[in-house]
């Protein structure tokens, strides 16, 4: 059997700011919703045109501190078509730029929740 990619879910404290976020950083656009129960959670799906692969946000209403991600060592990687390196300097100035390693011509970005998202060149 072969599968394909479909999404990755991360798990956010505030929808709005995360989808802002998405947005300005990477382009991504709500893509579909659900909504769970009496509001008990809510899964917001974030794509571009550039992919099928979507980003689940996943809101629970009784989930109020901050989640624990451990060591951060896990990531998701986003190529970026275009010009690379105004990508770096655009998310430089949003100042969510988190980890360079320009020896490998990569650099990490930070989400408000503290995920961590490597951007490579196309």
């Amino acid at each position: 059997m072969q599968a394909k990619f479909d999404h990755f879910n991360i798990n956010v404290l505030n929808l709005e700011r995360s989808m802002a976020f998405y947005k300005e950083a990477l382009g991504l656009e709500k893509w579909g919703e659900i909504e769970g129960p009496e509001g008990a959670f809510k899964i917001i799906y974030l794509k571009n045109e550039a992919s099928d692969f979507k980003l689940e946000l996943t809101w629970l209403r009784d989930h109020t501190e901050p989640y624990d991600l451990g060591e951060c060592e896990f990531h998701i990687c986003m190529r970026v078509p275009g010009d690379y390196e105004a990508a770096r300097a655009f998310h430089k100035q949003m100042g969510c730029v988190c980890y360079e390693n320009t020896d490998m011509n990569l650099y990490f970005i930070s989400d408000p929740d503290g995920y961590w998202i490597e951007i490579l060149p196309q």
